[in-house]
Protein backbone atom coordinates (compact mmCIF):
# COMPACT_ATOMS: atom_id res chain seq x y z
CA UNK A 1 0.00 0.00 0.00
CA UNK A 2 1.52 3.14 -0.82
CA UNK A 3 2.33 5.19 1.88
CA UNK A 4 2.58 8.90 1.32
CA UNK A 5 5.04 9.66 4.28
CA UNK A 6 7.70 6.77 3.27
CA UNK A 7 7.52 8.45 -0.76
CA UNK A 8 8.25 11.80 1.16
CA UNK A 9 11.04 10.62 3.15
CA UNK A 10 12.92 8.71 0.61
CA UNK A 11 12.65 11.99 -1.93
CA UNK A 12 13.98 14.38 0.90
CA UNK A 13 16.50 11.63 1.31
CA UNK A 14 17.55 11.31 -2.46
CA UNK A 15 17.85 15.30 -2.84
CA UNK A 16 20.06 14.98 0.30
CA UNK A 17 22.09 12.75 -1.57
CA UNK A 18 22.00 14.79 -4.58
CA UNK A 19 22.96 18.01 -2.56
CA UNK A 20 26.18 16.36 -0.51
CA UNK A 21 27.12 14.88 -4.38
CA UNK A 22 26.92 18.24 -6.14
CA UNK A 23 28.80 19.61 -3.36
CA UNK A 24 31.42 17.46 -2.87
CA UNK A 25 32.29 17.37 -6.80
CA UNK A 26 32.07 20.91 -6.21
CA UNK A 27 34.61 21.00 -3.39
CA UNK A 28 37.10 18.52 -5.58
CA UNK A 29 36.70 20.96 -8.45
CA UNK A 30 37.83 23.89 -6.32
CA UNK A 31 40.93 22.08 -5.30
CA UNK A 32 42.01 20.65 -8.49
CA UNK A 33 41.99 25.23 -9.36
CA UNK A 34 43.64 25.77 -6.41
CA UNK A 35 46.59 23.33 -6.72
CA UNK A 36 46.51 23.88 -10.35
CA UNK A 37 46.71 28.06 -9.41
CA UNK A 38 49.53 26.96 -6.59
CA UNK A 39 51.68 25.23 -9.55
CA UNK A 40 51.43 28.46 -11.83
CA UNK A 41 52.18 30.40 -9.00
CA UNK A 42 55.68 28.77 -8.53
CA UNK A 43 57.08 29.45 -12.36
CA UNK A 44 58.57 32.19 -11.63
CA UNK A 45 60.32 31.24 -8.37
CA UNK A 46 63.78 29.10 -8.53
CA UNK A 47 66.03 28.53 -11.87
CA UNK A 48 65.25 27.18 -15.09
CA UNK A 49 65.42 23.59 -14.23
CA UNK A 50 62.90 24.37 -11.72
CA UNK A 51 60.45 26.17 -13.85
CA UNK A 52 61.08 22.74 -16.29
CA UNK A 53 59.85 20.58 -13.32
CA UNK A 54 57.08 22.59 -12.66
CA UNK A 55 56.16 22.77 -16.38
CA UNK A 56 55.79 19.14 -16.38
CA UNK A 57 53.46 18.73 -13.26
CA UNK A 58 51.09 21.32 -15.13
CA UNK A 59 50.99 18.68 -17.87
CA UNK A 60 50.45 15.90 -15.77
CA UNK A 61 47.62 17.29 -13.58
CA UNK A 62 45.98 16.60 -17.41
CA UNK A 63 43.86 20.20 -16.67
CA UNK A 64 42.84 21.87 -19.85
CA UNK A 65 42.32 24.94 -17.87
CA UNK A 66 46.84 25.71 -17.73
CA UNK A 67 46.93 25.78 -21.67
CA UNK A 68 46.13 29.55 -21.98
CA UNK A 69 48.88 30.34 -19.31
CA UNK A 70 51.17 28.06 -21.00
CA UNK A 71 50.63 29.28 -24.07
CA UNK A 72 51.09 33.00 -22.72
CA UNK A 73 54.44 31.67 -21.22
CA UNK A 74 56.08 30.71 -24.29
CA UNK A 75 55.33 34.00 -26.10
CA UNK A 76 56.43 35.82 -22.95
CA UNK A 77 52.87 37.30 -21.79
CA UNK A 78 52.77 35.38 -18.26
CA UNK A 79 54.43 37.39 -15.55
CA UNK A 80 54.30 37.75 -11.65
CA UNK A 81 53.12 40.08 -9.40
CA UNK A 82 55.99 41.38 -7.37
CA UNK A 83 53.72 42.58 -4.67
CA UNK A 84 52.28 38.72 -3.92
CA UNK A 85 54.24 36.60 -6.45
CA UNK A 86 50.65 35.68 -8.06
CA UNK A 87 51.10 35.38 -11.98
CA UNK A 88 48.92 36.61 -14.30
CA UNK A 89 48.25 36.86 -18.11
CA UNK A 90 49.30 40.17 -19.65
CA UNK A 91 49.27 42.63 -22.63
CA UNK A 92 50.18 45.81 -23.68
CA UNK A 93 48.31 49.10 -23.00
CA UNK A 94 50.50 52.04 -23.70
CA UNK A 95 53.02 51.70 -20.48
CA UNK A 96 51.17 49.71 -18.53
CA UNK A 97 49.70 46.17 -18.35
CA UNK A 98 46.25 44.99 -18.73
CA UNK A 99 45.89 41.43 -16.44
CA UNK A 100 43.55 38.16 -17.15
CA UNK A 101 43.26 35.86 -14.37
CA UNK A 102 46.20 33.03 -15.56
CA UNK A 103 43.47 30.18 -15.39
CA UNK A 104 40.04 32.00 -16.00
CA UNK A 105 40.92 34.31 -18.22
CA UNK A 106 38.78 37.17 -16.88
CA UNK A 107 40.31 40.56 -16.45
CA UNK A 108 41.86 41.43 -13.82
CA UNK A 109 42.43 44.82 -13.71
CA UNK A 110 45.53 46.93 -14.39
CA UNK A 111 49.55 47.48 -13.51
CA UNK A 112 52.62 49.86 -14.05
CA UNK A 113 55.31 48.10 -15.58
CA UNK A 114 57.51 48.23 -12.15
CA UNK A 115 54.78 46.12 -10.84
CA UNK A 116 55.19 43.07 -12.35
CA UNK A 117 58.40 40.44 -13.05
CA UNK A 118 58.48 39.07 -16.44
CA UNK A 119 58.84 35.13 -16.39
CA UNK A 120 62.30 34.06 -17.79
CA UNK A 121 62.46 31.32 -20.42
CA UNK A 122 65.13 29.71 -22.85
CA UNK A 123 64.76 27.42 -25.11
CA UNK A 124 64.65 24.15 -23.41
CA UNK A 125 61.88 25.50 -21.73
CA UNK A 126 60.01 26.37 -24.83
CA UNK A 127 60.65 22.47 -25.72
CA UNK A 128 59.13 21.38 -22.27
CA UNK A 129 56.45 23.95 -22.54
CA UNK A 130 55.57 22.65 -26.35
CA UNK A 131 55.74 19.20 -25.07
CA UNK A 132 53.14 19.80 -21.89
CA UNK A 133 50.63 21.77 -24.38
CA UNK A 134 50.85 18.51 -26.33
CA UNK A 135 50.14 16.71 -23.62
CA UNK A 136 47.25 18.95 -22.61
CA UNK A 137 46.08 19.06 -25.93
CA UNK A 138 46.25 16.46 -28.15
CA UNK A 139 45.49 13.70 -25.69
CA UNK A 140 43.11 16.13 -24.14
CA UNK A 141 39.24 14.43 -23.42
CA UNK A 142 37.89 16.62 -25.78
CA UNK A 143 37.53 15.30 -29.20
CA UNK A 144 37.51 19.02 -30.74
CA UNK A 145 40.79 20.50 -28.94
CA UNK A 146 42.45 17.37 -30.17
CA UNK A 147 41.57 17.78 -33.72
CA UNK A 148 42.52 21.87 -33.47
CA UNK A 149 45.73 20.60 -31.80
CA UNK A 150 46.39 18.03 -34.12
CA UNK A 151 46.13 20.44 -36.98
CA UNK A 152 48.35 22.93 -35.20
CA UNK A 153 51.04 20.60 -35.25
CA UNK A 154 50.44 19.65 -38.65
CA UNK A 155 51.21 23.36 -39.92
CA UNK A 156 54.21 23.85 -37.18
CA UNK A 157 56.37 20.98 -38.79
CA UNK A 158 58.21 20.58 -35.28
CA UNK A 159 60.71 17.99 -35.17
CA UNK A 160 60.58 17.53 -31.42
CA UNK A 161 56.90 17.10 -31.30
CA UNK A 162 56.80 13.42 -32.72
CA UNK A 163 57.62 12.02 -29.17
CA UNK A 164 54.47 13.51 -27.72
CA UNK A 165 52.41 12.80 -31.26
CA UNK A 166 53.61 9.57 -30.91
CA UNK A 167 52.58 9.40 -27.04
CA UNK A 168 49.05 10.21 -28.39
CA UNK A 169 48.80 8.10 -30.90
CA UNK A 170 49.14 5.52 -28.52
CA UNK A 171 45.57 6.20 -26.62
CA UNK A 172 44.05 7.70 -29.55
CA UNK A 173 40.65 5.93 -30.07
CA UNK A 174 39.39 8.31 -32.77
CA UNK A 175 39.95 7.11 -36.03
CA UNK A 176 39.94 10.62 -37.54
CA UNK A 177 42.11 12.05 -35.06
CA UNK A 178 43.96 9.15 -35.43
CA UNK A 179 44.87 10.08 -39.06
CA UNK A 180 45.20 13.51 -38.03
CA UNK A 181 48.27 12.64 -36.19
CA UNK A 182 49.66 10.35 -38.49
CA UNK A 183 49.75 13.09 -41.20
CA UNK A 184 51.34 15.21 -38.20
CA UNK A 185 53.69 12.93 -37.50
CA UNK A 186 54.51 12.41 -40.86
CA UNK A 187 55.38 16.09 -41.53
CA UNK A 188 57.10 16.83 -38.69
CA UNK A 189 59.36 13.29 -39.89
CA UNK A 190 59.80 15.17 -43.23
CA UNK A 191 61.54 18.00 -41.12
CA UNK A 192 63.90 16.10 -39.08
CA UNK A 193 66.98 14.27 -39.38
CA UNK A 194 65.21 10.90 -40.04
CA UNK A 195 65.71 8.04 -42.28
CA UNK A 196 65.24 8.19 -45.80
CA UNK A 197 62.90 5.31 -45.83
CA UNK A 198 61.17 6.98 -42.63
CA UNK A 199 61.10 9.83 -45.06
CA UNK A 200 59.67 7.82 -47.83
CA UNK A 201 56.92 6.92 -45.86
CA UNK A 202 55.86 9.71 -44.68
CA UNK A 203 56.22 11.20 -48.21
CA UNK A 204 52.97 8.34 -49.03
CA UNK A 205 51.14 9.79 -45.66
CA UNK A 206 51.06 13.06 -46.69
CA UNK A 207 50.52 12.27 -50.53
CA UNK A 208 47.18 10.37 -49.38
CA UNK A 209 46.07 13.83 -47.50
CA UNK A 210 45.88 15.76 -50.80
CA UNK A 211 45.07 18.84 -50.01
CA UNK A 212 46.77 22.43 -50.77
CA UNK A 213 48.95 22.04 -47.22
CA UNK A 214 50.12 18.88 -48.47
CA UNK A 215 50.77 19.98 -51.89
CA UNK A 216 53.66 22.72 -50.10
CA UNK A 217 55.29 20.15 -48.10
CA UNK A 218 55.60 17.82 -50.55
CA UNK A 219 57.18 20.52 -53.04
CA UNK A 220 59.42 21.82 -50.44
CA UNK A 221 60.18 18.16 -49.82
CA UNK A 222 60.75 17.46 -53.19
CA UNK A 223 63.06 21.02 -54.03
CA UNK A 224 65.38 19.97 -50.62
CA UNK A 225 66.01 16.46 -50.74
CA UNK A 226 67.72 14.12 -53.54
CA UNK A 227 67.99 10.75 -54.65
CA UNK A 228 64.48 8.37 -53.99
CA UNK A 229 63.39 10.55 -51.58
CA UNK A 230 63.44 13.24 -54.51
CA UNK A 231 61.92 10.92 -56.76
CA UNK A 232 58.93 9.52 -54.42
CA UNK A 233 58.34 13.40 -52.97
CA UNK A 234 57.89 14.26 -57.18
CA UNK A 235 55.99 11.55 -57.88
CA UNK A 236 53.42 12.48 -54.81
CA UNK A 237 53.42 15.69 -55.91
CA UNK A 238 52.18 14.55 -59.60
CA UNK A 239 49.36 12.65 -57.70
CA UNK A 240 48.48 15.30 -55.66
CA UNK A 241 47.66 17.97 -58.49
CA UNK A 242 45.80 15.74 -60.13
CA UNK A 243 43.28 15.24 -57.29
CA UNK A 244 43.56 18.92 -56.44
CA UNK A 245 42.55 19.75 -60.28
CA UNK A 246 39.51 17.20 -59.83
CA UNK A 247 38.45 19.08 -56.90
CA UNK A 248 39.41 22.65 -58.36
CA UNK A 249 37.15 21.40 -61.46
CA UNK A 250 34.43 20.52 -59.07
CA UNK A 251 34.42 23.61 -56.84
CA UNK A 252 34.11 25.18 -60.73
CA UNK A 253 31.14 23.52 -61.26
CA UNK A 254 29.70 24.32 -57.51
CA UNK A 255 30.24 28.00 -58.35
CA UNK A 256 29.22 27.89 -61.56
CA UNK A 257 25.75 26.21 -60.42
CA UNK A 258 25.28 28.78 -57.42
CA UNK A 259 25.94 31.53 -60.13
CA UNK A 260 23.22 29.67 -62.03
CA UNK A 261 20.84 30.28 -59.54
CA UNK A 262 20.99 33.59 -58.89
CA UNK A 263 20.49 34.47 -62.56
CA UNK A 264 17.80 32.08 -62.58
CA UNK A 265 16.22 33.82 -59.67
CA UNK A 266 17.13 36.84 -61.56
CA UNK A 267 16.36 35.74 -64.50
CA UNK A 268 12.61 33.86 -64.15
CA UNK A 269 10.48 37.11 -63.80
CA UNK A 270 11.53 38.37 -66.64
CA UNK A 271 10.90 35.10 -68.99
CA UNK A 272 7.26 35.30 -67.97
CA UNK A 273 7.46 39.45 -69.02
CA UNK A 274 9.27 39.18 -71.78
CA UNK A 275 7.41 35.62 -73.22
CA UNK A 276 3.73 36.74 -72.62
CA UNK A 277 3.94 40.48 -73.38
CA UNK A 278 7.08 40.99 -75.83
CA UNK A 279 8.23 44.33 -73.62
CA UNK A 280 11.62 44.59 -72.86
CA UNK A 281 11.47 45.67 -69.49
CA UNK A 282 15.20 47.40 -68.14
CA UNK A 283 13.43 48.45 -64.74
CA UNK A 284 13.35 44.80 -63.70
CA UNK A 285 16.81 44.87 -62.07
CA UNK A 286 14.26 47.55 -59.75
CA UNK A 287 12.03 45.10 -58.49
CA UNK A 288 14.91 43.03 -57.42
CA UNK A 289 16.29 45.76 -55.82
CA UNK A 290 12.62 46.79 -54.40
CA UNK A 291 13.30 43.15 -52.54
CA UNK A 292 16.79 43.52 -51.25
CA UNK A 293 15.47 46.94 -49.92
CA UNK A 294 12.81 45.20 -48.50
CA UNK A 295 14.50 42.43 -46.63
CA UNK A 296 16.99 45.03 -45.08
CA UNK A 297 13.82 47.43 -43.62
CA UNK A 298 12.46 44.30 -42.56
CA UNK A 299 15.87 43.26 -40.49
CA UNK A 300 16.22 46.58 -39.17
CA UNK A 301 12.55 46.45 -37.72
CA UNK A 302 13.50 43.33 -36.09
CA UNK A 303 16.73 44.23 -34.47
CA UNK A 304 14.72 47.26 -33.26
CA UNK A 305 11.78 45.73 -31.89
CA UNK A 306 12.20 41.92 -31.93
CA UNK A 307 15.65 40.33 -32.17
CA UNK A 308 14.75 36.85 -31.15
CA UNK A 309 12.94 37.13 -34.74
CA UNK A 310 16.28 37.36 -36.95
CA UNK A 311 16.63 33.90 -37.67
CA UNK A 312 12.81 34.44 -39.10
CA UNK A 313 13.39 37.65 -40.53
CA UNK A 314 13.42 35.84 -44.61
CA UNK A 315 10.46 34.41 -44.10
CA UNK A 316 8.98 37.27 -43.10
CA UNK A 317 10.73 39.20 -46.52
CA UNK A 318 9.67 36.78 -48.56
CA UNK A 319 6.28 37.74 -48.89
CA UNK A 320 6.07 41.75 -48.39
CA UNK A 321 9.12 41.29 -51.03
CA UNK A 322 7.13 39.95 -53.57
CA UNK A 323 3.73 42.03 -53.27
CA UNK A 324 5.87 45.19 -52.81
CA UNK A 325 7.53 44.39 -56.40
CA UNK A 326 4.40 42.95 -57.70
CA UNK A 327 2.30 45.78 -56.98
CA UNK A 328 5.04 48.22 -58.44
CA UNK A 329 5.04 46.14 -61.70
CA UNK A 330 1.75 45.90 -61.81
CA UNK A 331 1.54 49.98 -61.45
CA UNK A 332 4.46 49.92 -64.17
CA UNK A 333 2.00 48.11 -66.55
CA UNK A 334 -0.90 50.18 -66.14
CA UNK A 335 0.34 53.29 -66.06
CA UNK A 336 3.07 53.47 -68.66
CA UNK A 337 3.79 50.46 -70.72
CA UNK A 338 -0.07 49.30 -71.78
CA UNK A 339 0.25 52.61 -73.87
CA UNK A 340 3.58 51.38 -75.61
CA UNK A 341 2.78 48.33 -76.70
CA UNK A 342 3.79 47.68 -80.53
CA UNK A 343 6.68 50.42 -80.06
CA UNK A 344 9.41 48.43 -78.61
CA UNK A 345 12.03 50.49 -78.90
CA UNK A 346 9.99 53.57 -76.56
CA UNK A 347 9.10 51.01 -73.79
CA UNK A 348 13.08 50.21 -73.77
CA UNK A 349 13.91 53.77 -73.16
CA UNK A 350 10.54 54.06 -70.78
CA UNK A 351 12.08 51.42 -68.76
CA UNK A 352 14.81 52.39 -68.85
CA UNK A 353 13.90 55.87 -67.58
CA UNK A 354 11.66 54.43 -64.93
CA UNK A 355 14.64 52.43 -63.67
CA UNK A 356 16.40 55.24 -63.27
CA UNK A 357 13.74 57.39 -60.97
CA UNK A 358 13.44 53.70 -59.18
CA UNK A 359 17.42 53.95 -58.17
CA UNK A 360 17.10 57.69 -57.43
CA UNK A 361 14.13 57.24 -54.99
CA UNK A 362 15.89 54.37 -53.09
CA UNK A 363 19.00 56.50 -52.88
CA UNK A 364 16.86 59.55 -51.20
CA UNK A 365 15.22 57.43 -48.66
CA UNK A 366 18.37 54.91 -48.01
CA UNK A 367 21.36 56.66 -49.02
CA UNK A 368 23.59 55.57 -51.86
CA UNK A 369 25.93 53.87 -49.36
CA UNK A 370 25.53 49.98 -49.17
CA UNK A 371 23.32 48.51 -46.65
CA UNK A 372 23.80 45.76 -44.26
CA UNK A 373 21.74 42.68 -44.54
CA UNK A 374 22.71 39.74 -42.10
CA UNK A 375 22.15 36.09 -42.75
CA UNK A 376 20.16 34.23 -40.06
CA UNK A 377 22.15 31.69 -38.33
CA UNK A 378 20.95 28.71 -40.37
CA UNK A 379 22.49 30.07 -43.95
CA UNK A 380 25.98 30.95 -41.71
CA UNK A 381 28.83 28.70 -41.72
CA UNK A 382 30.19 26.24 -44.32
CA UNK A 383 31.61 22.43 -44.96
CA UNK A 384 33.70 20.72 -46.87
CA UNK A 385 33.14 17.76 -48.72
CA UNK A 386 36.95 16.21 -49.47
CA UNK A 387 38.36 19.45 -50.98
CA UNK A 388 35.50 21.02 -52.11
CA UNK A 389 34.19 24.24 -50.10
CA UNK A 390 30.17 24.58 -49.64
CA UNK A 391 28.60 27.94 -48.04
CA UNK A 392 25.34 26.96 -46.53
CA UNK A 393 24.25 30.99 -48.00
CA UNK A 394 24.96 29.84 -51.67
CA UNK A 395 23.16 26.07 -51.00
CA UNK A 396 20.20 27.58 -49.39
CA UNK A 397 19.81 29.65 -52.58
CA UNK A 398 20.17 26.84 -54.93
CA UNK A 399 17.27 25.36 -53.23
CA UNK A 400 15.26 28.57 -53.17
CA UNK A 401 15.61 28.98 -56.72
CA UNK A 402 14.64 25.43 -57.77
CA UNK A 403 11.67 25.58 -55.40
CA UNK A 404 10.37 29.11 -56.99
CA UNK A 405 11.13 27.39 -60.22
CA UNK A 406 8.61 24.41 -59.31
CA UNK A 407 6.10 26.69 -57.61
CA UNK A 408 6.14 28.87 -60.92
CA UNK A 409 5.86 25.78 -63.10
CA UNK A 410 3.21 24.11 -60.96
CA UNK A 411 1.11 27.80 -61.08
CA UNK A 412 1.02 28.08 -64.90
CA UNK A 413 0.30 24.07 -65.98
CA UNK A 414 -2.31 23.81 -62.47
CA UNK A 415 -3.96 26.96 -62.28
CA UNK A 416 -6.48 28.71 -64.54
CA UNK A 417 -4.11 32.22 -64.59
CA UNK A 418 -1.31 29.53 -65.80
CA UNK A 419 -3.68 28.47 -68.72
CA UNK A 420 -4.38 32.53 -69.82
CA UNK A 421 -1.04 33.08 -69.52
CA UNK A 422 -0.24 30.31 -71.82
CA UNK A 423 -3.21 31.38 -74.11
CA UNK A 424 -1.83 34.68 -74.19
CA UNK A 425 1.42 33.95 -74.94
CA UNK A 426 1.14 31.72 -77.78
CA UNK A 427 -1.91 33.33 -79.27
CA UNK A 428 -2.88 36.46 -78.10
CA UNK A 429 -5.77 37.45 -80.64
CA UNK A 430 -7.36 33.72 -80.57
CA UNK A 431 -7.12 34.29 -76.80
CA UNK A 432 -8.77 37.58 -76.77
CA UNK A 433 -11.37 36.21 -79.04
CA UNK A 434 -12.37 33.23 -76.55
CA UNK A 435 -13.12 35.71 -73.93
CA UNK A 436 -9.87 36.07 -71.91
CA UNK A 437 -9.52 39.48 -70.72
CA UNK A 438 -5.86 39.78 -72.07
CA UNK A 439 -5.17 43.65 -70.49
CA UNK A 440 -5.91 42.27 -67.30
CA UNK A 441 -3.45 38.75 -67.94
CA UNK A 442 -0.99 41.38 -68.93
CA UNK A 443 -1.26 43.25 -65.94
CA UNK A 444 -1.28 40.16 -63.64
CA UNK A 445 1.54 38.52 -65.40
CA UNK A 446 4.11 41.52 -65.54
CA UNK A 447 2.95 41.81 -61.74
CA UNK A 448 4.08 38.27 -61.37
CA UNK A 449 7.09 38.65 -62.72
CA UNK A 450 8.04 41.58 -60.64
CA UNK A 451 7.52 39.80 -57.59
CA UNK A 452 9.22 36.52 -58.62
CA UNK A 453 11.97 39.73 -59.02
CA UNK A 454 11.31 41.30 -55.79
CA UNK A 455 11.83 37.60 -53.52
CA UNK A 456 15.09 37.05 -55.96
CA UNK A 457 16.18 40.54 -54.16
CA UNK A 458 15.53 38.82 -50.63
CA UNK A 459 18.22 35.84 -51.64
CA UNK A 460 20.41 38.21 -53.37
CA UNK A 461 20.51 40.47 -50.26
CA UNK A 462 22.51 37.23 -48.71
CA UNK A 463 25.63 37.23 -50.96
CA UNK A 464 25.82 40.39 -52.49
CA UNK A 465 25.86 44.48 -51.36
CA UNK A 466 22.32 46.17 -51.43
CA UNK A 467 22.77 49.44 -53.10
CA UNK A 468 20.66 50.90 -55.38
CA UNK A 469 22.32 49.32 -58.22
CA UNK A 470 22.03 45.24 -57.18
CA UNK A 471 20.11 45.59 -59.97
CA UNK A 472 22.13 46.73 -62.85
CA UNK A 473 24.32 44.41 -61.94
CA UNK A 474 22.07 41.28 -63.06
CA UNK A 475 19.87 42.58 -66.00
CA UNK A 476 22.22 42.11 -68.57
CA UNK A 477 22.54 38.31 -67.71
CA UNK A 478 19.35 37.79 -67.15
CA UNK A 479 18.29 39.12 -70.64
CA UNK A 480 21.51 36.81 -72.11
CA UNK A 481 19.48 33.97 -69.87
CA UNK A 482 16.06 34.31 -71.25
CA UNK A 483 17.24 34.91 -75.05
CA UNK A 484 19.71 31.58 -74.80
CA UNK A 485 17.11 29.94 -73.22
CA UNK A 486 14.33 30.74 -75.30
CA UNK A 487 11.87 33.27 -74.92
CA UNK A 488 9.02 32.29 -72.29
CA UNK A 489 10.41 29.09 -71.75
CA UNK A 490 10.41 28.58 -67.88
CA UNK A 491 13.13 25.10 -68.98
CA UNK A 492 14.90 27.14 -71.33
CA UNK A 493 15.54 29.50 -68.78
CA UNK A 494 16.58 26.66 -66.22
CA UNK A 495 19.00 25.26 -68.65
CA UNK A 496 20.50 28.63 -70.12
CA UNK A 497 21.09 30.21 -66.16
CA UNK A 498 22.86 26.78 -65.15
CA UNK A 499 24.65 26.96 -68.86
CA UNK A 500 26.28 30.27 -68.69
CA UNK A 501 26.75 29.96 -64.98
CA UNK A 502 29.31 27.44 -65.57
CA UNK A 503 30.69 28.21 -68.32
CA UNK A 504 31.65 32.16 -66.67
CA UNK A 505 33.64 29.92 -63.47
CA UNK A 506 34.96 27.89 -66.14
CA UNK A 507 36.26 31.10 -68.18
CA UNK A 508 36.77 33.18 -65.11
CA UNK A 509 40.57 32.01 -63.84
CA UNK A 510 41.90 31.95 -67.79
CA UNK A 511 40.29 35.00 -69.27
CA UNK A 512 38.93 36.77 -66.38
CA UNK A 513 35.62 37.57 -65.26
CA UNK A 514 35.42 40.71 -67.41
CA UNK A 515 36.58 38.99 -70.63
CA UNK A 516 34.68 35.89 -69.90
CA UNK A 517 31.41 38.13 -69.99
CA UNK A 518 32.41 39.08 -72.97
CA UNK A 519 33.24 35.36 -74.45
CA UNK A 520 29.98 34.36 -73.04
CA UNK A 521 28.52 37.01 -75.02
CA UNK A 522 29.82 36.71 -78.29
CA UNK A 523 29.00 32.85 -77.59
CA UNK A 524 25.51 33.69 -77.31
CA UNK A 525 25.34 36.03 -80.64
CA UNK A 526 26.34 33.48 -82.45
CA UNK A 527 24.17 30.51 -81.43
CA UNK A 528 21.28 32.83 -82.12
CA UNK A 529 22.54 33.43 -85.69
CA UNK A 530 21.86 29.88 -85.92
CA UNK A 531 18.85 29.38 -83.21
CA UNK A 532 17.01 32.46 -83.32
CA UNK A 533 14.61 31.23 -81.01
CA UNK A 534 16.78 29.82 -78.46
CA UNK A 535 17.41 26.37 -77.43
CA UNK A 536 13.73 26.07 -75.91
CA UNK A 537 11.64 27.44 -78.38
CA UNK A 538 7.36 28.13 -77.43
CA UNK A 539 5.44 26.51 -79.63
CA UNK A 540 2.24 28.11 -80.88
CA UNK A 541 0.57 29.10 -84.11
CA UNK A 542 0.84 33.39 -83.28
CA UNK A 543 4.46 32.47 -82.14
CA UNK A 544 5.73 30.43 -85.36
CA UNK A 545 4.11 32.18 -87.70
Amino acid sequence: MFNPRSFISALAFAFAALAVSVGVTGSTMAQEKLALRALLNELPNGRYDDTERQIEAIAETGDEAAVPALQALGSNDLMARKSDGVVFIVKKDGRDYLLFDAITGEAAGEAGRREMARIKINNRLRRAIKAALGTLTLMSSNPERRMRAAEQVFKARDPEAIETIDEALGVEKDATIAGLLREARAAAVLASDASEADKIDAVAVIAARGDQEARGILAATADSSEGDLKAAATRALGKVDQVLAMWGAAQNVWYGLSLGSVLLLAAIGLAITFGVMGVINMAHGEMVMIGAYTTFVVQEIIRTSAPWLFDASLAIALPLAFLIAGGVGVALERFVIRFLYGRPLETLLATWGISLILQQTVRTIFGANNREVGNPGWMSGLTEIGGLTITYNRLWIIVFSLVVFAVLIGVLKKTRFGLYTRAVTQNRRMASSMGIRTPWVDAMTFGLGSGIAGIAGVALSQIDNVSPNLGQSYIIDSFMVVVFGGVGNLWGTLVGAMTLGVVNKFLEPYAGAVLGKILVLVFIILFIQKRPRGLFALKGRAVEA
